[in-house]
């Protein structure tokens, strides 16, 4: 399978388990609290998978970044939280930094 694509189902179930975890109220709530641990372990995996043929930084920046911002625009549009101007411009700086790595890194192997 491609990396690219292992690295989307990883993004998908860490994005999955942490919005899980948000309902899971303290792991009082069984559904919840079982895709939570559901969710963390096939994003793992293919984060595992991943780590065969892509580097390990970019894998982690983009990773990271992309639960950053999808688990921001859930809380927004889900949970009714704000977005403050300031966090706007951080999610900026992190979609503009993953950007960066994906073109200083273009080429290298791991």
């Amino acid at each position: 399978m491609h990396p690219w694509l292992l690295l989307v189902l990883a993004i998908i179930g860490e994005v999955v388990a942490t919005t899980a975890l948000k309902l899971s109220d303290g792991f009082t709530r069984p559904l919840p609290s079982f895709t939570v641990v559901a969710g963390y372990g096939i994003a793992f995996y293919f984060l595992s998978l991943t780590m065969r043929q892509l580097p390990m930084g970019l894998i982690y920046a983009v990773w990271s970044g992309a639960g950053i911002v999808l688990i921001t625009m859930i809380g927004r549009i889900f949970f009714s939280q704000a977005l403050q101007p300031a966090t706007l411009i951080g999610i900026a700086l992190i979609v503009a930094g993953i950007v960066i790595l994906n073109l200083g890194t273009h080429g290298q192997s791991h």
